[in-house]
């Protein structure tokens, strides 16, 4: 049977580092790597829009999992896309707690030049780690 591959028509996935000196800073950059996928000018992004979130989980890693997972949902549910990030690491008995107030704005393809839709952000090579001058994560999204 013939078939034919087709370049540069589907993409699957998005790799992207993000750092901080705390939790808080290098969540704040991963969820900017996140909105940034998704939209071509994030800083063209109005924020007239505000919501209020809170995640936990017992690792820094399924933190950040669970904050970037609930930004997809929002995207997905109200169709915000967020683009400042005020958030808030509380040390828990078993873990962490980020509290969140972003800001952004309803997606809008004729205010802003959509690239892909982030579907999920993957455990394949995700990594979280503490070092000496901060916060680093790895990510993949799956677009």
């Amino acid at each position: 049977m013939p078939y034919k591959y087709y370049e540069n028509v589907a993409m699957a996935d998005v790799a992207y580092e993000a750092t901080g000196k705390t939790l808080a800073e290098m969540l704040e950059s991963s969820g900017l790597g996140l909105t940034n996928t998704m939209v071509k000018d994030i800083k063209a992004v109005k924020t007239p829009e505000s919501i209020e979130f809170e995640v936990k989980s017992a690792t820094a890693d399924k933190l950040l999992h669970s904050f970037l997972e609930e930004i997809i949902f929002i995207k997905d549910a109200k169709r915000l896309i967020l683009t400042k990030f005020k958030i808030r690491i509380t040390s828990l008995a078993d873990g962490y707690r980020a509290q969140v107030a972003a800001r952004g704005d309803i997606i809008n393809q004729k205010k802003y030049t959509m690239l892909v839709d982030v579907k999920a952000a993957s455990w394949h090579m995700f990594k979280v780690e503490q070092q000496k001058d901060g916060w680093r994560a790895f990510v993949i999204l799956d677009v």
